[in-house]
């Protein structure tokens, strides 16, 4: 009988991959991609997206009859498909490039030109394909970046300074707070931190803070954005909300905490992106505080 997981680990090693990204979780990971079995040919390799956990953790377990524990999923993404993606060999989100970063639709697949060399793997065509694909390699990972970059949401602060923040509707909210709230609410704030769904503090301006007299750090458990209106001496701690996370009573009191000694006023903003996921959440607002719809931005509700 073949031996398909050092056959794969074998193939890994031959595409350039680092020495770490040839042991077995790899080559069952490959297989699971390719969607291979134990017997099959490699010429019979498929292309198919999956997901880690019902995709390629399932499959592994079984169809290759190796089983990981559930808390496994974070080592297949970050030390296996993390690299192959760098590496060209797969491809993060083919199907939907502007999923956000957390979604649990995120999805991987071997990319065309990894799946063409796999094809001729123990035939004469092998190190041809290989060394193909290699010449391609350092290509291959921008060239399957670009999708994604394009979705990516570029978002203009007050000061001209340009930042991008991650696909998906959260991250297109915090935008939306930035350069359409911020306007017509706070005109002339200074952003002091914009979060990211991929990158927790995007964006810390510590110079800001420190003048206002804050000693906030990325480490504490700041909302989504926070607006310093420093001619109305006023805080606004605004909370992007698409699916869960408005400012609850008990936000409020954990944000009340963190600022104990600041002697702003603090401006407490739930912002939806429209008036549908306002309903949502509506129940668990805290009263006192301020609503934002982003697709009527003129507008702002005082929860009373």
């Amino acid at each position: 009988m073949p031996d398909r997981l050092a056959e794969a680990q074998d193939i890994l090693f031959q595409l350039g991959l680092p020495p770490k990204q040839h042991n077995k979780i790899s080559g069952l990971t490959l297989l699971a991609l390719c969607r291979m079995t134990k017997v099959s040919p490699w010429s019979s390799a498929r292309r198919e997206s999956l997901t880690i956990r019902k995709g390629i953790m399932d499959y592994v377990r079984d169809t290759l009859g190796v089983a990981y524990a559930e808390n496994s999923r974070e080592q297949f993404r970050r030390f296996v498909l993390h690299q192959f993606v760098q590496a060209g060999v797969a491809l993060f989100n083919p199907d939907e490039p502007d999923l956000p970063t957390n979604s649990q639709r995120n999805h991987y697949s071997i990319s065309d030109e990894a799946l063409a060399a796999v094809h001729t793997y123990g035939t004469p065509k092998w190190q041809a394909a290989r060394d193909h694909f290699l010449s391609m390699a350092g290509s291959l990972a921008d060239r399957y970046s670009a999708a994604r970059t394009f979705a990516q949401v570029p978002v203009t602060l007050p000061d001209g300074t340009q930042l991008t923040l991650s696909p998906g509707e959260h991250n297109a909210v915090q935008a939306a707070i930035v350069e359409a709230f911020a306007p017509r609410f706070a005109p002339g704030s200074q952003v002091l931190y914009l979060g990211d769904t991929a990158e927790k503090a995007l964006y810390l301006n510590t110079g800001a803070l420190q003048a206002a007299g804050l000693t906030l750090t990325e480490h504490d458990k700041l909302p989504d954005v926070v607006l310093l209106d420093s001619a109305r001496g006023w805080l606004f701690l605004i909370e992007a909300v698409t699916s869960h996370g408005p400012m609850t009573p008990k936000r409020i009191v954990e944000l009340k905490a963190i600022l104990a000694g600041s002697p702003l006023g603090l401006v407490f903003v739930s912002a939806f992106p429209d008036i549908r996921e306002f309903k949502k959440h509506a129940q668990n607002i805290a009263w006192d505080t301020e609503v934002w719809l982003a697709d009527i931005p003129d507008h702002m509700l005082h929860f009373n």
